[in-house]
């Protein structure tokens, strides 16, 4: 009966001997997976902060980009009208010389010369800002480009005809800045029929 027991002996000696290598790797294994955890952990943190860090940055720069453009605009609109009265500030300096002339020499030929010009240099400082002069006189008239102050009766024209303008207007392109102020001519008054005595 001793063969048995030895029999068993050295099967039960080596299954400890497999349990003790087994242990011996299994605890290997499980530092080598826990490392390699809290290296991707480690790596995903890093990662998520760097991510953060973007966005807040981005973030910032949106914030200041919507700044300068709104400070732009606000920028643009205050001083939009700063070439337009560069263009018109010789029109003014040239009619106070004009003024000036006349007076010291009592010419008003001087004057009125002096007025033509600036009138000349002022028009063609609008012109150079896009503004369309609008004269219609002769022109049928449309009451998207006219106003009309008055009527006068005319057999010479047509109803409704522009006859003479007051002030003239302007647009840029095709908004209106002022329309023009014209007089416009109606039919003349049919003269009375005689009424049939009886």
């Amino acid at each position: 009966m001793s063969a048995p027991e030895n029999e068993d002996a050295p099967e039960n000696v080596r299954s400890e001997s497999d349990d003790a290598v087994a242990g011996a790797v299994e605890p290997a294994a499980a530092d080598d997976a826990a490392t390699s955890a809290d290296d991707e952990l480690q790596k995903l943190q890093t990662e998520n902060e760097e991510l953060k860090d973007r966005v807040l940055r981005i973030q910032a720069e949106l914030e200041n980009f919507r700044r300068r453009t709104q400070k732009e605009a606000l920028d643009g609109m205050k001083y939009q009208s700063l070439p337009l009265i560069r263009d018109i500030l010789p029109g003014i300096d040239n009619l106070k010389r004009a003024a000036d002339a006349a007076e010291q020499s009592g010419d008003t030929q001087n004057l009125v010369d002096g007025i033509k010009m600036v009138s000349q240099q002022l028009y063609h400082a609008l012109k150079a800002h896009s503004a369309e002069q609008i004269n219609p006189e002769g022109q049928t008239f449309d009451p998207n480009l006219h106003e009309a102050l008055s009527q006068v009766p005319s057999a010479e024209h047509e109803p409704m005809t522009v006859c003479q303008v007051v002030e003239v207007g302007y647009r840029i392109d095709d908004r209106m800045i002022r329309p023009a102020k014209v007089i416009v001519t109606c039919a003349p008054p049919q003269a009375a029929e005689p009424v049939p005595e009886d």
